[in-house]
């Protein structure tokens, strides 16, 4: 079997690994879009680097656009195979591609606005809201544990990586003759002790593993300083100064434990008495679906809606969906908390956000999340002291926080720790993926000295076989 790694590979995004068996199956592990690179992220993901009628399969890890995001185009483009994926995750990519073919649309049409002022010829989105609606009919959901058989030759199975609601390492026994290949997919690899999701579970031996590698060379700060943090950010901001709070947040997962986080602190009679508003509609959306999935849930939370049988609403909570009442933010002079999405700040209603408060002193921007080294959101929090936002220029007066441990992806240690249910010994080969290059070669080194044998980070297009 052949591997040609087509994505996230030396970087955080477009998540894409293609495995051609030798009888000629082809399963794509993900399809996920490029982010944060301006303008040259539409032609990458325009250049695919295969043929979409081609795919027999598509395993799906979760539902992040980095993910998933270009499942759309490929049905655009002929795809008719099936995508597997874990209930949770298919609910969430109803919404979140729909969502992302919304943005496509509206960015494309405000982009077009300048090439007709140019005399140019207009463009096409990707992908239209319409194009990911329709591909949602391929979808198919495979619970946890339960082994799902492609045409006699393949076996797959999903693990919890507790990373996102519905998260999943790919367990694939793929036979060829008398022998049988097992490969792992870690997807995105979560963290231990969260406040919501389970721990990322173990999962059986496998002879070759594609892991992620985002944070290999650091350690987080614990998660149970995180409420402290968040709780010190308020007091400051909303307390001290009698300003806005404003959290870029990822609609899904993300939002979702900064609400739960106030929930708790409201219920302890630590939050002030302010407004809290959740600007996002996706994020609405999201809540509903985890509402739906408390199979998901930790021993916790589980215990914790025994006496709060909704942990992501309180009096003071709003979420808001219009644009008016979103709009209606931007001029709000009382203090208040807003969580809204994009969390690399790139999109979204947060983008308007920050353009009206990011000079003004009283306000706060608290970074909860990885922002990619091109994104705005980088570019704010690496201190750079003026930002261009929607083509205009803004000097940097607010003040930045930021909460490490809020993180979706394990640290070094925690990745070692994920995959200490291997047995070096067996384990053939590691490949690094979804990470920079020079975060995997430290991820390499730590690897190495942990008494793993052989792990590489494929460059972008190469191709392996196994």
């Amino acid at each position: 079997m052949k591997i040609d790694f087509l994505g996230a590979a030396h970087e955080v995004t477009g998540s894409k690994h293609l495995i051609t068996t030798k009888k000629g199956l082809k399963i794509l592990l993900d399809c996920g879009m490029y982010q944060g690179k301006g303008l040259e992220t539409d032609a990458m993901n325009r250049d695919l680097g295969f043929d979409p009628k081609e795919i027999d399969y598509l395993v799906l890890s979760h539902a992040h656009i980095d993910h998933s995001g270009l499942i759309p185009y490929i049905y655009k483009l002929g795809f008719n195979g099936t995508v597997v994926c874990t209930p949770a995750t298919r609910d969430l990519c109803a919404i979140m591609l729909a969502d992302a073919g919304r943005i496509q649309e509206s960015d494309v049409h405000t982009f077009n606005k300048k090439r007709q002022r140019q005399g140019l010829e207009p463009v096409e989105p990707i992908y239209t809201m319409q194009d990911a609606q329709a591909c949602m009919g391929c979808f198919i959901s495979v619970p946890y544990h339960k082994k799902f058989n492609i045409e006699g030759e393949v076996t797959i199975e999903f693990f919890d990586a507790g990373h996102i609601l519905g998260s999943a390492l790919v367990y694939l026994e793929i036979r060829e003759g008398r022998k049988t290949i097992k490969l792992g997919f870690t997807g995105d690899i979560g963290r231990y002790n969260k406040r919501i999701l389970k721990d990322p579970e173990p999962f059986p031996q496998v002879d070759y593993l594609l892991m992620e590698s985002t944070y290999g060379d650091r350690l987080h700060t614990t998660i149970d300083n995180a409420e402290q943090e968040l709780l010190m950010a308020v007091l400051d901001t909303c307390t001290k100064k009698r300003g806005k709070l404003i959290i870029p947040s990822f609609a899904i997962g993300r939002a979702q434990e900064i609400i739960y986080a106030l929930d708790r602190l409201r219920n302890k009679g630590l939050l002030p008495d302010i407004d809290v508003f959740v600007d996002s509609p996706l994020s609405v959306s999201a809540t509903n679906i985890m509402r739906l999935h408390t199979e998901c849930f930790n021993d916790e939370i589980s215990e914790y809606m025994k006496t709060d049988n909704d942990p992501f609403g309180f009096d003071r909570l709003q979420y808001v969906l219009s644009v008016e009442a979103s709009k209606a933010l931007n001029v709000r002079n009382k203090t208040c908390i807003i969580i809204s999405a994009s969390g690399m700040m790139e999109a979204g209603r947060v983008k308007h956000h920050i353009a009206n408060n990011i000079e003004n002193p009283r306000t706060t921007i608290l970074c909860v999340g990885y922002c990619e080294p091109s994104t705005l959101g980088a570019k704010i929090m690496r201190g750079d002291k003026v930002v261009s936002i929607f083509g205009q220029m803004h000097e940097v007066r607010c003040d930045l926080r930021r909460i490490d441990s809020l993180s979706g992806h394990g640290d070094y240690s925690e990745m070692l720790r994920y995959i200490g249910c291997q047995d070096v010994r067996k384990l053939k080969k590691i490949f690094l993926v979804h990470g920079e290059e020079q975060t995997q070669m430290k991820f390499r080194e730590t690897l190495l000295q942990a008494g793993y044998r052989d792990v590489s980070a494929p460059a972008f297009r190469e191709s392996v076989e196994l």
